[in-house]
């Protein structure tokens, strides 16, 4: 029988990547055993140089989370490019989601993180469409072969990048199986000016996820947090969140007045502190609504 989840929320929180308190040799089912240890809920399997695990050690990923009532994402690859310039790129990319995709489904995996690329030298909206196309590939092989999970793309923190809030939500309209990995870091560094970092900015992005794609996306939320540095090209890497200019106290504020439910994995470099500090952040928020609400 699985544990039951420790803190009545609506948003399930975890890191990204097995904790560094977690035990050194203890691997992907220890990273389950420290989350669970320190009353998170989630954790995302950093897949992001290569995808070598056994059916075996999936098996036991899988069980342990059940065990624990930890929910189990994955994140991809980081060489995987929509807008490859050559099929040869595209194709090996291909295989580093399907890999990630069918490894993660045989763990436990229900969302299968992944970056979607760089707009190269094309325009945007060329780019967008080669990749949708792309995308289309991956899920029709997907479905054919009953690898149940959901692709999410995640929003990009850098100008050049392929990857913004709408062509995300675009995505997503097409294909049943395809949702928002939304980065809220990335949104805040991406225009490198220091914007979308006030309560009505992080609302007005909810706001376009639920008019672009209804209760499916608010209520099945997979979010990444941290503080971040950036330029005036966007993103320059992650930071704890006390160390940056990251308004986390408005953004957990406008996720419980939203309502929103699924998960947010934390990425600060202090992991699960961070991610702590996350959960409890939300968890005042979300107390003052319910206080607000009557219940």
């Amino acid at each position: 029988m699985s544990k039951s989840t420790h803190l009545d929320l609506p948003l399930r929180f975890g890191t990204v990547g097995t904790p560094k308190s977690a035990p050194a040799n203890g691997g992907s089912i220890g990273g389950v055993q420290r989350i669970r240890e320190l009353n998170l809920s989630a954790l995302e399997l950093g897949w992001v140089q290569s995808v070598r695990v056994s059916d075996d050690t999936c098996a036991k990923i899988k069980a342990a989370a059940l065990e624990n009532d930890v929910a189990i994402s994955v994140h991809a690859p980081y060489f995987i490019n929509l807008n490859a310039e050559t099929e040869e790129m595209w194709l090996a990319g291909r295989e580093r989601l399907l890999a990630a995709a069918r490894a993660g489904y045989k763990a436990g995996a229900t969302d299968i993180i992944f970056h979607p690329g760089a707009y190269m030298k094309k325009t945007p909206a060329e780019a967008y469409q080669i990749g949708l196309g792309r995308l289309a590939e991956v899920v029709t092989i997907l479905k054919s072969e009953g690898t149940a999970v959901t692709l999410r793309p995640e929003t990009m923190g850098k100008s050049a990048q392929l990857g913004t809030l709408t062509e995300i939500i675009a995505w997503s309209r097409e294909f049943d199986n395809v949702l928002p990995c939304v980065d809220f870091a990335h949104l805040h560094a991406r225009p490198g000016d220091g914007s979308f970092n006030t309560y009505d900015e992080f609302a007005r992005a909810l706001h376009q996820i639920g008019e672009g794609l209804g209760d499916r996306a608010l209520q099945h939320m997979h979010i990444h947090f941290s503080g971040i540095a950036y330029t005036a090209k966007g993103e320059k890497n992650h930071l704890n969140l006390d160390e940056s200019d990251i308004n986390y106290k408005a953004f957990f504020k406008v996720l419980a007045d939203f309502g929103v439910r699924g998960r947010v994995l934390g990425e600060t470099p202090n992991m699960e502190e961070g991610a702590v500090l996350m959960q409890n952040t939300f968890q005042r928020a979300h107390a003052k609504v319910r206080v607000g609400r009557g219940r």
